[in-house]
């Protein structure tokens, strides 16, 4: 460091200012409110596939499934 800082201290000095430059960048974030992060977050999520929509049906399947087994039910004993 001493011999950059003798040979040249403008390029010494621009070569921190360019560290600390990059060390500012490591901690900045990219999303400017919560909104932001949040519509990355489930874009992000419904591009691998948590939220798949075969999941919804589910329940109306054992709703029906449930129904029919008590119609059938109330007609036998009927």
């Amino acid at each position: 460091m001493d011999s950059i800082r003798r040979s040249n201290p403008q390029a010494a000095l621009m070569s921190l200012e360019a560290a600390a430059a990059s060390a500012r960048g490591g901690f900045a974030c990219m999303f400017s409110t919560s909104e932001e992060y949040e519509m990355a977050l489930i874009t992000e999520r419904r591009a691998q596939g948590c939220y798949d929509q075969r999941r919804r049906r589910w329940p109306a399947i054992l709703f029906l499934g449930c129904a029919m087994i008590v119609a059938g039910t109330v007609l036998l004993l009927n």
